[in-house]
């Protein structure tokens, strides 16, 4: 057999595959076949989601799955696709999109699963249909890493690799991740319909996810007995508290496009992402954004203008520009009182406590006047209301200017005070990460990744799972950034 030629031991386990998706009809998606990876290994297992979707023990040392989960062997029972949508890119129309380099299997314990790089779709456009190891590792990386945080996610159940080159700036190599979420769907595939004037199947779209995954819609008492402006609702709330989530934690996507904007309030689509090491509120993660588009302080204001391009779509079965608009103003709402609880629980307060918007506006300018680390303060500020020691000096060293600083921990103790201080610190230590996938830490595992060391990788995704955890033997992961990685350069490529 040839390093070209598909698997040919067949793959034992039938996963009891669905196919809702495909169900819809041609008009949503086009069969597909994936494309053969050269010589396939294993670069990342997460083996705790593995657990969780109750997969059999072995399946990461197991030959049949490392040849089904880089696309060389099909698994019984799947059925494989690409899917179509449009979207916004950089706030202009890019027209008809699609899954240009994933592959949809199916649906199999709860979620649906995507080789993402496992070859050309015929909505790959100029592209190769490949994914790099560079990339695949960060998305794996992040995706659970995310899990980790707590911020809805898709998920990464593993990365397999090959020595085939791959052309991006430079040559790679090429990789395969295996993604996972209840629905890819995106506000791009209610964009292609409404855009095409294909109303029907804009229905039919809109039904699906709401059966599926919005089933509190169908309520008649809910927005006149408006099913789709329900639905508009409920997916602007989920946005504004992904986001908000986003803002709490110093995550950066870097590339929030309508087609990057998950219909069920996920993070999808790891490309040009941060986690910010000095808090800066104006910075720009993608070297391909040269506008400052998705900068990190303009994140919920390009997620409200997605919503209006959803609502937008989802106008021809809402009827009533007027309601389309009301649920999609509960983001001026739903946004700042998700915000207001992040950082309740960032700063410990008992649940039901928000704090004085000045706090925490108070703190984030003191934060950016002097780039201070934002994991690392947070995180310092949890142990030193742990302490309660006058000489701890922790979070007072982080700043140059000591009066600001001195005045805002003052002003925090008052609160604690008052509130209550018992449990302040736990609550603190479990809205307050200690480990973040910073740039750095990403680009040294794949830098031993191309030199075939996995360890790295396997390190990184033990922290990150669990985030919130001191593991003492990776203290080196929590430290500052090193000054080589200011030249980091992620882009859309990434």
């Amino acid at each position: 057999m040839s390093s070209q030629d598909a698997y040919a031991i067949p793959f034992a386990p039938d996963l009891a595959w669905q196919h809702s998706f495909a169900e819809l009809g041609e008009r949503f998606s086009v069969p597909m076949q994936a494309t053969p990876l050269p010589a396939p290994y294993w670069v990342g297992q997460s083996l705790a989601l593995g657990r969780e979707l109750g997969l059999a023990p072995g399946w990461a040392e197991s030959e049949d799955w490392l040849q089904a989960l880089c696309g060389n062997a099909e698994m019984p029972g799947s059925r494989l696709l690409s899917s179509v949508y449009s979207g916004h890119q950089f706030g202009v129309w890019a027209g008809q999109l699609g899954d240009g380099r994933a592959i949809l299997l199916g649906e199999a314990h709860g979620m649906e699963w995507q080789l993402k790089g496992a070859g050309k779709t015929p909505f790959s456009r100029m592209g190769d249909g490949r994914a790099v190891l560079r990339s695949s590792i960060r998305e794996f990386l992040c995706s659970e890493a995310m899990q980790g945080l707590r911020v809805p996610t898709t998920r990464a159940l593993c990365v397999t690799g090959s020595d085939a080159p791959v052309r991006r700036e430079t040559m790679e190599t090429a990789a395969v991740v295996t993604r996972l979420a209840p629905s890819f769907v995106r506000f791009g595939h209610f964009e292609h319909f409404c855009h095409h004037g294909l109303h029907d199947e804009l229905k039919a779209l809109a039904d699906y996810v709401i059966a599926r995954h919005y089933p509190e819609c169908l309520d008649s008492a809910l927005w006149g007995g408006n099913p789709y402006v329900a639905f508009l609702a409920a997916v602007t709330e989920r946005t504004a508290h992904m986001v908000a989530h986003w803002q709490s934690v110093g995550f950066c996507h870097g590339v929030m496009n309508t087609d990057n904007m998950s219909i069920l309030g996920l993070t999808i689509d790891y490309g040009p992402f941060q986690f910010l090491d000095g808090y800066d509120p104006s910075h720009v993660c993608n070297h391909s954004d040269h506008q400052g588009r998705y900068a990190f302080h303009k994140q919920p204001n390009v997620a409200y203008w997605n919503l209006y391009c959803l609502g937008q779509a989802l106008l021809p079965l809402i009827e009533e520009q007027d309601q389309a608009i009301a649920a999609l103003e509960t983001f001026k709402t739903q946004f700042p009182q998700a915000m207001a609880q992040r950082f309740a629980a960032k700063l410990g307060l008992p649940p039901g406590t928000l704090p004085p918007p000045s706090l925490v506006e108070d703190i984030l300018k003191l934060l950016a006047a002097e780039a201070v680390d934002f994991t690392i303060f947070w995180r310092r500020l949890s142990h030193w209301v742990r302490l309660q020691d006058p000489a701890d000096a922790s979070v007072r060293d982080l700043f140059l200017d000591h009066t600001g600083i001195d005045a805002w921990l003052a002003a925090l103790g008052a609160l604690h005070q008052a509130a209550g201080r018992a449990d302040a610190a736990t609550r603190m230590l479990a809205a307050n990460p200690k480990y973040v996938l910073r740039n750095h830490l990403g680009e040294l595992a794949i830098r031993a990744a191309r030199l075939k060391d996995y360890s790295q990788v396997a390190a990184l995704l033990e922290v990150l799972q669990a985030p919130f955890d001191e593991h003492p033997q990776y203290e080196s992961f929590a430290g500052f950034a090193p000054d080589w990685a200011r030249g980091i350069e992620i882009s859309c490529s990434s």
